[in-house]
């Protein structure tokens, strides 16, 4: 009852995004019907029957996909304090997201259903025209409802699971107090992995000056008083005080009084990014190697096993190395002496690339495909069929879409920040230009690498 009040109660903004999942879900169960269709039309070819419904696995995960970035920018289901208090902490708000999400994915299905009963002519009697359609339909035969059941809960159960999944309350992670000192960048001594403040990199000896300000902040603070009542000091004072007490002076076991920062959580950012470029490596050798040992897809219909495995890996490695990459850029734009322009730029990467990171590279993927689907399905190639075009143009819609969704997300979690800088005197032709940069620097990354990848993928296929 509480996920439908907040569903009713939801902004315009809010009921549009969940419509899109509803949308998504609908054109997903619509697919998977078709293939429950083209199995019951064609019993004495199970491995094509199978093959198809295993193509639907794409638009299944896009879906599943979008329908995570919508949950992530619902606002009635964000945790506020005082909300524990009345029975609504982050359990019940993740549960709360997971069930708005499994209505919205199952209100999708049930019009699937009734769009897949219609025009088989079961709810209106007039039978379908076309053999293309009879075969995908199953036209005279009675459908197995546990099947149906189960290709039609597919995608409510995958996407309220993967939502609960991202949104499950995490515990936060103990600091180390052990962990070891080491050089940081440029070689200062300190925490090489804490991270830095927006403005580390500024111009005209901003650095320095942090140093020097964070420097003064320690000599200022350099004795104190412990628990026990001793007077405590900075290990690198050279004169620690005597004892008091007359006994013979003890080893010098100062303890020192910078604060030890808590180790930095661990980013997916750059970790990720190896294993991104060796599950691309591998998809791409996957699908030269099935792509040159089969032959050529004739019309009606769809590339091997190899071949989906091959993108499927692909596209996996894309989004693994979607937010590394994008980290990167970010670092690019700061180099060379970085205006206010470049500097703002890049750190707002650095900042959102766990936010866009990961549908950039999800985009740049399903661009590949489509350059390979241009390329293959030509006019002398296979026919791309209506089922092949709605396939993708669901994959291409809620990829888009997912990555619409995450910036408009993470313009408003950089709000606060932009209010200040306004507040500072930034112009807004400034805000409005490192947006430029941003997306010329993205673009300038992601096309050239995009291209190639779908050169690479499009060899073996273009035989």
């Amino acid at each position: 009852m509480l996920a439908l009040r907040l569903t009713r109660t939801a902004h315009l903004a809010v009921h549009l995004r969940r419509l899109l999942v509803a949308v998504a879900s609908a054109g997903t169960g619509f697919l998977l019907l078709c293939a429950l269709g083209f199995a019951l039309s064609h019993p004495d070819t199970p491995g094509a029957a199978a093959l198809r419904l295993a193509w639907c696995a794409a638009p299944l995960a896009a879906a599943v996909q979008l329908a995570v970035a919508v949950a992530r920018t619902d606002p009635g289901t964000k945790p506020r304090s005082g909300l524990s208090a009345i029975g609504l902490g982050p359990g019940r708000l993740m549960a709360v997201s997971a069930t708005t999400t499994a209505l919205s994915a199952m209100l999708g299905s049930v019009a699937a259903l009734f769009l897949f009963l219609h025009l088989r002519g079961d709810l209106t009697g007039a039978p379908p025209s076309g053999r293309v359609a009879a075969d995908a339909l199953a036209v005279g035969q009675s459908l197995p409802a546990p099947a149906v059941l189960t290709l039609l809960v597919l995608v409510p159960v995958f996407a309220s699971a993967a939502v609960a999944h991202t949104l499950r309350p995490r515990d936060p992670r103990p600091a180390t107090a052990t962990a070891p000192r080491g050089y940081g960048r440029f070689g200062a001594y300190g925490w090489g992995k804490a991270r830095e403040t927006f403005g580390a990199y500024g111009r005209f000896g901003s650095r320095t000056a942090t140093v020097a300000i964070a420097a003064g902040s320690r000599a200022a603070g350099a004795a104190r008083v412990g628990a026990g009542g001793t007077l405590q000091t900075q290990a690198s004072d050279p004169r620690p005080p005597a004892p008091t007490d007359g006994t013979a002076e003890a080893p010098a076991t100062t303890q020192t009084l910078d604060p030890q920062p808590e180790p930095a959580p661990h980013s997916p950012n750059t970790t990720t990014l190896p294993w991104g470029i060796a599950v691309l490596a591998a998809g791409l050798t996957v699908e030269t190697y099935t792509g040159n040992a089969s032959a050529a897809p004739t019309p009606g219909t769809a590339p091997s096993a190899g071949v989906l495995v091959g993108w499927a890996l692909t596209a996996l490695g894309l989004a693994l190395a979607g937010p590394g990459l994008t980290h990167l850029c970010g670092r690019l734009l700061q180099a060379a002496r970085p205006g206010a322009l470049r500097l703002l730029a890049g750190r707002v990467l650095m900042e959102e690339s766990h936010r866009i990171g990961r549908p950039l590279g999800v985009v740049a993927a399903v661009a590949a495909a489509a350059y390979v689907a241009a390329t293959v399905y030509d006019g002398d190639g296979p026919a791309f069929g209506p089922l092949a075009t709605l396939g993708a143009l669901l994959v291409a819609g809620c990829t888009v879409a997912t990555l619409l969704t995450a910036a408009v997300a993470a313009k408003h979690a950089r709000a606060d920040t932009t209010d200040a800088l306004l507040r500072l005197g930034a112009p807004p032709s400034t805000l409005r230009g490192a947006a430029a940069v941003r997306a010329a620097a993205l673009l300038a990354l992601f096309g050239p690498l995009t291209l190639i990848v779908a050169v690479l993928a499009a060899l073996p296929l273009d035989r």
